[in-house]
């Protein structure tokens, strides 16, 4: 890490040079990930509208309550594919949120396959 910047500011400029590269349209909307200390949050956002077509999280009060770890975020995968699903999304595009595939991210996307979507 250069010095003088913090791990977030790192994150945030991947990411924004991965947003460069990809976006959602109405046939593969972008499915965007958010990770926290505590929670994992996932989006499937339609760009060329701006809207949010399907959301899961692990803090949901009526979702299950897992919290942020491997077992939460394959929950949430599972979750957000359903509803996804159910809002007749087939395929999106992965935005992994400037974060490395691997543990939590990776739990969710490998889910979110299972649960039918294609990437």
């Amino acid at each position: 890490m250069p010095a003088g910047r913090s791990k977030a500011q790192v994150r945030t400029r991947v990411h924004k040079r991965i947003r460069q590269k990809l976006s959602g349209s109405t046939a593969r909307p972008r499915l965007a990930v958010f990770r926290s200390v505590k929670h994992i949050y996932a989006q499937v956002i339609d760009d060329s509208v701006g809207h949010t077509v399907a959301a899961a999280s692990s803090n949901e009060k009526n979702g299950v309550k897992s919290g942020g770890n491997v077992a939460g975020a394959k929950a949430v995968g599972k979750l957000l594919a359903d509803r996804a699903k159910e809002k007749g999304v087939k395929a999106v595009v992965f935005d992994r949120g400037g974060y490395l595939y691997h543990g939590r991210v990776k739990a969710l996307a490998d889910a979110a396959r299972e649960g039918g979507l294609e990437f």
